[in-house]
């Protein structure tokens, strides 16, 4: 029999380029703006330490997010949120670094959303995790975890409903989506 090659996983800056905006988006659902940047680049400083034990068949973008809920719940703990000091604030808002979009209503309604339908609307709809890996993350089972994201879905769509969505930005409400629940 033949010699098995080592398989080399990926560089880890391919793995920030290819899983960074996704880590992002979590990070800014379970924190607000604010306190985003810092639990993302938490996630990265301590995925760059694990990184070479990962096993080659792991899942990295549930790695990630994994790594990303903790850091989450770090600086909720923590209580982070600090007023940053500045001359004045900017004249125009932050689009979130989000690529290409701009969903700072969306974004914003599901901060207001109990912790649980916002983790699990984060996890599932933003980091695209199947509800089994939420439900360990979050501690609880596969169907909590789905009828929590179910009743976060059904809370923003009745809140971007309202007549300041309809003003503001109609396509956002189409940006969730309808029917079942995956």
């Amino acid at each position: 029999m033949g010699k098995r090659q080592a398989v080399s996983k990926k560089p880890f800056e391919l793995v920030v380029d290819e899983q960074g905006a996704t880590v992002l988006r979590v990070c800014r659902a379970v924190l607000g703006v604010h306190d985003a940047d810092d639990a993302w680049s938490d996630t990265f400083l301590a995925a760059l330490q694990a990184y070479p034990d990962l096993p080659q068949e792991a899942n990295v973008q549930a790695w990630l997010v994994t790594i990303a809920h903790r850091k989450c719940i770090d600086h909720l703990r923590a209580g982070s949120r600090r007023a940053l000091p500045m001359d004045s604030p900017p004249e125009h808002a932050s689009n979130l670094g989000l690529p290409g979009e701009d969903h700072t209503e969306l974004l914003d309604a599901v901060t207001h959303l109990p912790p649980k339908q916002r983790q699990a609307v984060a996890y599932h709809y933003l980091a695209g995790l199947p509800y089994k890996d939420i439900a360990v993350m979050l501690g609880g089972t596969p169907e909590a975890a789905r009828r929590a994201g179910a009743d976060g879905v059904k809370a923003l769509r009745s809140a971007l409903a309202g007549p300041s969505a309809l003003v503001d930005g109609p396509e956002l409400a189409h940006s969730l989506p309808k029917g079942e629940i995956r």
